[in-house]
């Protein structure tokens, strides 16, 4: 645990290694950096990263990234790594990976969800990749969507995909 202004938060929950069937091919997502508006003004920014079926339910337990320390422009870097733990051919039809940004508030001394983002299944391909971000409350459903910003800023990911 990790506490800073009265509040105490996960120093992380990512999976370090996980149990692999041969034959079937596994996600890493490294979490390269996060563009926001005005990124200075957020304290003890991480995401939360999880793994939803078409109805929002969840198909594996949430994983949460370290505090990001680094921001530089209008980006948080985080640099962070994140093991999907399912194998991609036993995810279901319609099933997303949602990024959830969250944020200390210290006037109501409490984690807020900023922003969110989301990767459907048919843009999992090696290499890097810009997601929209979107305001809050999270879609897990992903039916009314409404942009963050008009400015183009993304969640900015690189995907490998590893066969076991």
């Amino acid at each position: 645990m990790l506490c800073n202004h009265g509040v105490c938060f996960a120093a992380g929950s990512l999976i370090t290694s996980r149990d692999m069937l041969p034959g079937l091919n596994y996600l890493t997502i490294s979490i390269d950096k996060f563009g926001i508006k005005d990124p200075q003004y957020y304290l003890d920014p991480y995401i939360s990263v999880s793994v939803k079926n078409f109805h929002g339910d969840d198909i594996e337990v949430s994983q949460d990234t370290p505090l990001a320390n680094q921001k530089e422009g209008s980006h948080i870097q985080f640099g962070v790594s994140v093991l999907i733990r399912s194998p991609l051919e036993e995810l279901p039809e319609g099933a997303a990976i949602f990024f959830e940004f969250k944020h200390y508030k210290p006037n109501k001394k409490r984690v807020s969800t900023k922003c969110f983002s989301f990767m459907e299944m048919d843009e999992i391909k090696p290499g890097k990749a810009a997601l929209e971000i979107y305001k809050k409350p999270t879609d897990f459903h992903r039916k009314k969507l409404s942009l963050l910003s008009a400015k183009p800023l993304y969640l900015q990911l690189t995907l490998n995909i590893h066969k076991s």
